[in-house]
């Protein structure tokens, strides 16, 4: 999976930041406590976004990205790695029947 630069600056942020990296993490277990569905991908994505405006102007990691310049990046990729990462393992699939 290949993050563009503003989900790889957030989620390096996080390996400095061992209270926010927790917070994420129970995020993900929380929102994905019914199993990974992708779709829930999107919800997260949107809490990422809503996350990286309100923690840019305080956090110089994030501020050297300049979000509130440009157009909304994309948060998707690191949503789903999140999920991938953190969530709980998908389910085996069942063996074929036998024939």
């Amino acid at each position: 999976m290949s993050l563009n630069r503003c989900e790889q600056t957030v989620f390096d942020y996080w390996s400095r930041a061992p209270d926010e990296l927790r917070h994420w993490q129970a995020k993900v277990a929380e929102l994905t406590r019914g199993g990974p569905d992708m779709a829930l991908a999107r919800r997260l994505e949107r809490d990422l976004w809503t996350y990286l405006l309100e923690r840019s102007p305080h956090v110089p990691a994030l501020r050297v990205l300049r979000i509130e310049d440009g157009p909304k990046v994309s948060l998707l990729s690191l949503a789903e790695h999140l999920i991938r990462l953190w969530g709980p393992p998908p389910k085996p699939k069942r063996p074929d029947a036998p024939r």
